[in-house]
């Protein structure tokens, strides 16, 4: 099975998120997911949030990945992944917003919207990479368990348990 990927490299500047926004919007197009499919909003949206923690949180350059294959995994019709690569070897630490706060939704966000997510080391730094099954059926009876990626370590919310271990 073939798999496209296409990436874009991004300056350590939280401006370079709306750059990385328009120009995967038109990769989807290029690939065959509509401007106006609820698919092609909830993957700028998992986009704009790697995107944004990647500048943000490590003030390196980033490279942003997106890769289109197929459903289940990558290289099988219908999933979409995109990784966000960055030379900050501290793993993402979710956090759990309050009320009005402002910030710290982002990693909540990408695990409630894609059907797979995790982090991985890559060269001296790290991948945080997510999945979006293109070709689910709109009525399925019971959604497949999500499933998180710890540096390697498989384990399904809400067992998860991520420790910041960066003293």
């Amino acid at each position: 099975m073939q798999v496209l990927q296409v990436q874009l490299e991004v300056g350590p500047d939280p401006a370079e998120v709306g750059r990385a926004r328009r120009w995967a919007r038109s990769r989807l197009v290029g690939s065959g997911i509509g401007d106006d499919e609820p698919l092609a909003e909830t993957l700028i949206l998992l986009i704009s949030e790697l995107v944004t923690n990647a500048v943000v949180h490590t003030g390196c350059p980033a490279v942003l990945r997106m890769l289109f294959g197929g459903g289940g995994g990558v290289g099988e019709a219908g999933t979409v992944r995109v990784e966000v690569a960055d030379a900050s070897d501290r793993p993402p630490r979710p956090r759990h917003a309050e009320g009005d706060d402002t910030n710290g939704r982002g990693l909540e966000l990408v695990d409630g919207l894609a059907d797979r997510w995790g982090w991985q080391p890559e060269g001296a730094g790290k991948q945080i990479w997510c999945e979006v099954d293109r070709g689910a059926p709109a009525a399925a009876t019971e959604a497949p368990p999500k499933v998180v990626v710890q540096g390697g370590e498989v384990c399904e919310p809400p067992s998860c348990v991520f420790t910041d271990n960066l003293a």
